[in-house]
């Protein structure tokens, strides 16, 4: 098909452009027709030259798959002049260079490899023109080549699988997810037309379409009733897209549904009539009086399983709370307030349960009857009102009745005694009947007393009830004492120091401790001697004194007595120590008086006086202790050195004879390594020793029994046992005591002069003798 488009008129002629649309593949010296395009001619002088025609694109296919180079275009100005061909631009001579070429002869335009719209879709060459001899290029023409789409992508899921939830609940036609593909190609074209279908759906039940798909949109909804989390948790879809409206290329992807929990169930009680084990005491607050379990077929720990619970009925008066318990499947009811058992001595409590998120649909709501007994404790009694205010004058009577002040026991079926008691009087002032509950007054009370605070008295009385477990209650009595005028005014000092010679006057403070009605102003009045040398009147306040001395005196002191009244009259009088000095005016300047009795240097001195003679006593004290602890020790076994040979080879020492010493015996043994001792220790018991007698006429009995018990002692030294009393070394002129030990001796020895030497030695005797004993 050949079309003329006129361009413009550059000179004097017309330029006609013709080009050749043909989807047949051109090789190179075919003889089909090709795009001819024409260069506008030069002016022949200074023209003005008009815009030129927008040459249409030139259109070709992608993916084109040879042979190469094919052609594209040509000239049409080759046949009047010979004019060399030049393309720039990209594709030419830019990257990708070489994806076109043009004959320079011929004009012809080549494209040397398949071309990919998705990677460019066009491309902007600029044709140069040159007329061989003529050494003028035309003015370069700009050559469009655009890439036709063709169908060489297919669609790309954006993601796969595709996860999506939807809810148990959900109704048919509700849209819960999407799923997207997209295609490579040309944008708005046919090509790039997608449309989704789902394929299969895992599992099939209960319905096999529960699903269906939005083929354009991608878009996912319900398309059947039945959904439920409790039986399939998750459902798998197959999906298809598809380019060309669903008639072009297809790829595949999932859809991976999880059902959600709905809150579907309603919380059931377990039990629906609950009664607590036993009666719940009244009177308490924040306690436990019952849990109710609930069961929930609801996803575990999730909104739609929580429960909530609430009273509905049986709790006019808000007395009980109920919440849910750290399981979330447990109800807890507590006493908000405190239970009355003379009020009210059994509740019925209806108790609703539900979900922390609302139904999914309407479901009806499983209750629960809770049956509460009160139990009956024993109350204190209350003291009606709590705190009492009483108003008394504080000048009433001993013995006057106060107040009755008396308690109730809330234990009204029990017919109980109430006794009262008062507490915390402090200042003692106070009585009470303990059966009535009369208080009167028991000492003076003083409304000027330091137990008194803002001219109030405040005690605690107890009432008291005769249960077997007694209860008390507390109440407070407070009592306002009206002041009445018990207290004269004073002055506060009580020593002042003027000068003889025109003496400044003296200001004296004034206190009263009673109230102000009977306080100031207040008036003075000096009394017996001291009205001829003192003076004295009220400041201009009349709070204070002025006292002033109007004639000359020695230096000495003085008593100046004051007579000061309160504004009721009530007055006292006080005696002023006034010390008057030799001196002029307010200049006071009194010499020392010396004090009688010690100095510091006298009293320092007795101190040390003291010191010394409790420092000798405490040594003398000391020396006599000493010497005390030196008497002799009463007579023990181990001092009884009867019968014990002792070594007397020291000479000038004098005798052992007060200790007895073992080592003293050991010394031969210890000088004769080879001589070896072996003791036995005795088998009979210790005789047992009297006491020393307090009496000194039987001090003689004391010490003969002590005799014949350490005579017959048997663990009494010496042991039976080799001992050792000497070792003189050899060639001693007397015979050894060790030929004792010898049998092989015995015809030379008389055993039986052994027995002349007492008892000690007559068991000897027998053994070497020959005797029977």
């Amino acid at each position: 098909t050949v079309t003329s488009i006129p361009f413009i008129n550059l000179l004097s002629e017309s330029v006609v452009a013709v080009y050749l649309e043909s989807t047949d593949r051109i090789r190179p010296g075919s003889s089909l027709s090709l795009p001819v395009l024409s260069f506008p001619k030069s002016s022949g002088g200074l023209k003005r030259r008009k815009r030129d025609w927008v040459i249409p694109p030139v259109n070709f296919p992608e993916n084109e798959r040879g042979p190469f180079p094919q052609n594209m275009i040509r000239s049409s100005n080759d046949k009047e002049v010979k004019i060399l061909y030049s393309i720039t631009g990209n594709g030419a001579d830019q990257p990708p260079v070489g994806l076109f070429t043009v004959d320079k002869n011929s004009g012809i335009l080549y494209v040397t490899q398949p071309l990919d719209r998705e990677k460019k879709d066009k491309y902007i060459l600029l044709a140069h023109a040159v007329a061989v001899g003529a050494g003028k290029a035309e003015a370069p023409m700009e050559i469009i080549v655009k890439v036709i789409d063709q169908n060489d992508n297919k669609p790309v899921f954006t993601q796969n699988p595709f996860m999506g939830t939807v809810p148990e609940a959900a109704k048919p036609g509700d849209e819960f997810m999407q799923v997207t593909a997209t295609d490579a190609d040309e944008e708005g074209s046919a090509n790039s037309d997608v449309r989704y279908t789902i394929l299969s759906q895992e599992p099939p039940l209960p319905s096999p379409n529960m699903f269906v798909i939005n083929s354009v949109t991608g878009g996912i909804r319900v398309n059947a009733p039945g959904l439920d989390r409790e039986k399939i948790l998750k459902y798998t879809l197959e999906i298809q897209a598809a380019d060309m409206e669903g008639n072009g290329l297809t790829s595949f992807g999932k859809a991976i549904i999880t059902v959600t929990d709905s809150n579907d169930n309603a919380p059931q009680f377990t039990t629906f009539q609950i009664e607590a084990l036993k009666p719940f005491p009244e009177n308490k607050v924040d306690a436990l009086v019952v849990k109710m379990p609930v069961t929930d077929g609801d996803e575990p720990h999730s909104s739609a399983w929580a429960t909530t619970f609430k009273i509905v009925d049986g709790d006019p008066e808000g007395l009980f709370n109920v919440s849910t318990g750290p399981s979330k499947l447990e109800g807890i009811i507590t006493t908000e307030k405190p239970l009355d058992f003379e009020k009210n001595n059994k509740y019925t409590l209806l108790v609703t349960v539900a979900n922390e998120v609302p139904f999914a649909f309407p479901l009806p709501t499983s209750t629960a009857t809770v049956i509460v007994n009160v139990e009956d404790v024993n109350e204190a009694p209350v003291f009606n009102p709590v705190a009492k205010i009483i108003r008394k004058p504080e000048d009433l009577p001993v013995d006057s009745d106060l107040v009755l002040y008396t308690a109730t026991d809330p234990d009204t079926a029990r017919n109980q005694k109430v006794t009262y008691k008062i507490k915390n009087d402090v200042a003692g002032w106070l009585s009470i009947n303990k059966d009535t509950g009369l208080i009167k007054v028991k000492t003076d009370m003083d409304r000027e007393s330091t137990f008194v605070q803002d001219n109030k008295y405040s005690v605690v009385v107890l009432g008291t009830d005769n249960d077997e477990i007694p209860a008390t209650g507390t109440g407070t009595l407070i009592i306002e004492l009206e002041d009445v005028n018990d207290n004269p005014p004073t002055i506060d000092e009580r020593m002042i120091k003027v000068c003889n010679k025109e003496s400044s006057p003296q200001l004296l403070s004034i206190t009263d401790k009673d109230g102000a009605g009977f306080a100031a102003p207040y008036t003075v009045q000096l009394q017996g001697s001291s009205l001829s040398n003192w003076t004295a009147r009220m400041n201009d306040s009349k709070t204070g004194i002025i006292l002033t001395l109007k004639t000359m005196l020695d230096s000495g002191d003085y008593t100046v007595v004051l007579r000061v009244s309160d504004n009721q009259g009530l007055h006292q009088e006080s005696t002023i120590l006034a010390s008057v000095c030799d001196c002029k005016g307010a200049d006071v300047q009194c010499a020392d008086k010396a004090v009688a009795g010690f100095g510091l240097s006298s009293i320092l001195g007795i101190l040390g006086a003291i010191l010394l003679l409790l420092l000798l006593s405490l040594l003398l004290l000391m020396f006599l202790r000493k010497r005390g602890g030196e008497k002799k020790e009463p007579l023990l076994q181990e001092d009884d050195v009867r019968d014990n040979i002792y070594y007397y080879d020291e000479e000038g020492g004098g005798e052992d004879d007060q200790d007895f010493d073992l080592s003293v015996l050991h010394r031969g043994l210890d000088n004769r390594p080879d001589v070896f001792r072996n003791d036995i220790a005795p088998t009979m018991a210790r005789p047992e020793y009297r006491p020393r007698p307090a009496n000194p006429a039987d001090i003689g009995n004391f010490i003969d029994d002590n005799l014949k018990a350490a005579d017959n002692d048997p663990t009494a030294p010496p042991y039976d046992s080799l001992l050792v009393f000497d070792y003189e070394g050899g060639g001693s002129e007397a015979g050894s005591l060790s030929s004792l030990n010898s049998s092989s001796s015995g015809d030379d020895q008389d055993y039986d002069l052994l027995q002349q030497w007492g008892p000690r030695f007559k068991k000897l005797s027998d053994m070497y003798g020959g005797g029977e004993d």
